[in-house]
């Protein structure tokens, strides 16, 4: 199980910080992920992080703003979001996977395990 936080209203050029909980597995054996989807888009994988891999990818569109990071020992993944812009804004959920390719990074052929409720984040111009 995986629960997100953080989410919030903040003004363009702000900063954030989410994070993602997880319980029930072994939070090292799974790459973790985050995705969101705004309004009328499709959901966007835009950073994940895998231990066992030893690599964090990013989306072009978050990369030098965004740093995802985790905390193996607590179970805990962060994103720490800087520079917003209005167009973060999306309801942003974190996700595990077990099988991870660290070879194609957020395009994951196999589905993501398990799923987080969103949290929403708000940027405002």
């Amino acid at each position: 199980q995986l629960q997100a936080s953080g989410g919030g209203l903040v003004q363009a050029g702000g900063s954030l910080r989410l994070s993602c909980a997880a319980s029930g597995f072994t939070f090292g054996d799974y790459a973790i992920g985050w995705f969101r989807q705004a309004p009328g888009k499709e959901r966007e994988g835009f950073s994940c992080i895998s231990s066992s891999a030893g690599k964090t990818y990013y989306a072009d569109s978050v990369k030098g703003r965004f740093t995802i990071s985790s905390d193996n020992a607590k179970n805990m993944m962060y994103l720490q979001m800087n520079s917003l812009k209005p167009e973060d804004t999306a309801v942003y959920y974190c996700a595990a996977i077990r099988r991870f390719d660290p070879y194609r990074g957020l395009t994951q052929r196999r589905p993501w395990d398990a799923w987080g409720q969103g949290t929403l984040v708000t940027v405002s111009s």
